[in-house]
């Protein structure tokens, strides 16, 4: 049964009538998922000098073992984003006279398969071989290099449990956010030190393979706690009507002051926080607040002003996250329904400004709860402060500008991570603008006065941006309503 739902699948694959298409998508994606693993390999064979760089004689691989528990916490959290669910092809075969057992167990194995359950096996095995088969030998080897592979691949189980159980739940967020904190804060920090949870148990996996057989009771065990949860699970109304029902009336009671463009941007929100790929942008926005504390603390960009270039960068880049993500692909995102807008008066023009009063709401929070980074400094509160204006009074038009050139259509339930739907050239030129032209601005005025002054000029450019709002969010709206029906044809195009 096993081989026979893989020539399912097959046969599904090549049916498509957009097979041609999926096949150069799947080419390309091998192709990078082929250079990365290179990448893991070659890290893999530089492990060992990596180490020396930082052990001061010490031993490598006790050193390694003490930040194994790190390697794990960003495998948890890449898996979280990368990690695909084979839910779509569950509902594909309920309804087939297949037990349903078999169905999970082929999904689940089929899952396995994948360049992630590589990582760990090409990063470490060159360290071992090199490392710690010198001092314990081939057993050393085996159950050293055996537990972390089953702790690595035990994840990808926990992860299939975990992103099925909670990902569309704030629950599934605070813990992705409590791994962010714990992986990057802790150390960074200075609270305390997470090797030594894991460290001892890697340590005794070189003498002894108490640990190794019992991680792989642990790999079989997960994998079972996994494939009970989706047979308990695995029901067509499990798996639909509650993603219908979830997100029903979250409305922005704000945004309603603002006339029909608020309802829209009510109805913009309402998109973002039901759907996969727009709710990661959302969460991947929250994460990237934390961007400062690499820079603003870091001694290689400290200053005698406390105003150092690349802060520039990090103040847009901060107070703007979302906005800089969710922007690029503006009418994208509603390309399943333009046509709707479309058919309705002033439906595309209220579409448009209510998504610029979400991006400029959007930019608000993020202003806000980055105000505790002036604890490092009242410059930095006015880089932020200057840097915000200037987002929502320039770069956001720049940005939308960009963005109308031959927009493309995506389906919205898909993921984020190495999907490209709605991405043309378009995407990758308007990396000039939200780099390039802050510094356009800002590095005349501080080499002819100084760093406060180039700031300043930024904010008050932004400001008069804003008060200029209407005109110059008219020149985009103007170029949607006379390209209008090339845009629509291109939505109706097939994925």
């Amino acid at each position: 049964m096993f081989f026979t739902l893989i020539r399912l699948q097959f046969l599904k694959s090549v049916r498509s009538t957009s097979f041609a298409k999926s096949l150069i998508t799947k080419l390309v994606m091998g192709f990078l998922a082929l250079l990365l693993l290179t990448y893991v390999l070659g890290a893999g064979f530089l492990l060992k000098r990596i180490l020396e760089q930082f052990s001061d004689g010490g031993d490598l691989i006790q050193i390694l073992n003490s930040y194994l528990i790190y390697f794990f916490l960003g495998e948890f959290m890449y898996r979280y984003f990368i990690q695909k669910l084979p839910v779509v092809d569950l509902e594909s075969l309920l309804h087939l006279p297949i037990g349903k057992k078999k169905i999970i167990h082929s999904l689940l194995v089929r899952s396995f398969f994948s360049p992630l359950s590589l990582i760990a096996l090409l990063l470490f095995l060159p360290f071992s071989l090199e490392v710690v088969g010198t001092e314990f030998g081939w057993m050393g080897i085996i159950t050293w290099l055996g537990s972390i592979l089953m702790t690595s691949w035990s994840l990808h189980w926990i992860m299939l449990w975990f992103k099925q159980r909670f990902e569309d739940s704030l629950i599934g967020l605070f813990v992705v956010f409590g791994v962010l904190v714990l992986g990057a804060g802790s150390s960074y920090l200075g609270w305390f030190n997470l090797g030594e949870l894991m460290g001892p148990v890697f340590d005794l996996a070189l003498v002894n393979p108490m640990p190794f057989l019992a991680l792989i009771g642990f790999f079989a065990g997960a994998y079972y706690f996994c494939f009970y949860y989706y047979v308990s699970n695995a029901y067509l109304e499990d798996l639909t009507e509650e993603e219908e029902v979830r997100f029903a009336n979250q409305n922005i009671g704000l945004f309603s002051r603002f006339g029909l463009p608020g309802e829209m941007a009510n109805l913009e929100w309402k998109l973002i926080i039901r759907h996969k790929k727009s709710r990661t942008y959302l969460m991947l926005a929250g994460f990237f607040l934390l961007y400062g504390l690499i820079f603003y603390k870091n001694p290689q960009y400290q200053s005698e002003t406390g105003i150092h270039w690349i802060f520039i960068f990090v103040g847009i880049f901060i107070t703007g996250i979302f906005m800089l993500q969710y922007s690029q692909l503006f009418l994208s995102w509603n390309s399943g329904n333009f046509d709707f807008f479309l058919s309705k008066r002033n439906g595309v023009s209220s579409l448009i400004r209510g998504k610029y009063l979400l991006f400029m709401g959007s930019s608000l929070v993020c202003f806000l709860l980055s105000v505790p980074y002036a604890f490092f400094g009242w410059q930095i509160l006015l880089i932020h402060i200057c840097c915000f204006f200037f987002n929502i009074g320039i770069l956001m038009h720049l940005i939308i500008y960009f963005s109308l050139w031959k927009p493309k259509p995506m389906d919205l339930n898909k993921g984020a991570m190495f999907n490209y739907e709605g991405v043309g050239a378009a995407q990758w030129l308007m990396i000039l603008p939200m780099f390039v032209f802050p510094y356009a601005i800002y590095v005349p005025f501080w080499f002819l006065f100084n760093e406060v002054i180039g700031i300043l000029v930024l904010g008050v450019l932004g400001l008069a941006g804003v008060l200029a709002f209407k005109p110059l969010s008219q020149i985009n709206i103007n170029r949607v309503l006379s390209n209008r029906y090339e845009i629509s044809s291109s939505f109706r195009q097939e994925l």
